[in-house]
């Protein structure tokens, strides 16, 4: 139910910081309408030929499980993988009882069948793009143990200590944005948390 408005903060940040960054620009995400489905395709495409390069996305909540979707239907016009809060390890089964399934099973009717990508398996699987899956234990809107995914040489889940609704300016989600993005291209490697001044503290640890 957010729009572009709610990503405003992080999208000037990273602005900031020397990014191109562009929002998804359809108003209110109420889930994979047709609409929805269609013009993600659409800027995708766009964005790699302006560009003449592969795009990093940033995807916050349901807009995380987009992107993974938008991966495995073109991995050479993706460059990396950033989720927020983003549930995608119920994408392939029945919702659980979290107040965003909740919202979402609201809308279900207007979602189309013809998803961005129908992948076999679990959208927890690792992709075949670079991906870092976000997730916080004190989330309150969706269940941050579908936010994680399998981990391999080059996907990785990294918890914070935020809310679902804060992950878009919490010092620890901007900190590891930032440090994702800043890696050299086909040099992919594991967040290392920080260690100076208890910044680590930002990010527990592992299970």
């Amino acid at each position: 139910m957010a729009s572009d408005l709610s990503t405003g903060a992080l999208r000037a940040w990273l602005r900031r910081l020397g990014y191109p960054v562009v929002g998804w620009a359809l108003g209110r995400n109420r889930g994979p309408t047709q609409e929805v489905v269609h013009e993600l395709r659409a800027l995708l495409d766009r964005l790699a030929k302006e560009h003449g390069t592969s795009v990093s996305i940033v995807g916050w909540s349901l807009g995380g499980t987009y992107a993974r979707r938008l991966a495995l239907r073109a991995p050479l016009q993706v460059r990396q993988v950033i989720s927020l809060g983003s549930p995608f390890g119920v994408a392939d089964r029945r919702l659980d009882g979290s107040p965003g399934s909740h919202v979402f099973q609201r809308y279900s009717p207007q979602h189309t069948a013809d998803r961005t990508h129908s992948p076999r398996g679990s959208l927890a699987r690792p992709l075949p793009v670079p991906s870092t899956a976000v997730y916080s234990r004190w989330d309150g809107v969706v269940d941050w143990r579908a936010c994680r995914q399998e981990t391999s040489p080059t996907s990785e889940n990294v918890g914070v200590r935020s809310s679902h609704l804060g992950m878009g300016h919490d010092p620890a989600v901007l900190w590891l944005i930032a440090d994702r993005l800043a890696q050299p291209r086909d040099a992919w490697r594991p967040f290392q948390r920080p260690t100076r001044f208890g910044l680590g503290t930002l990010f527990p640890a592992e299970d």
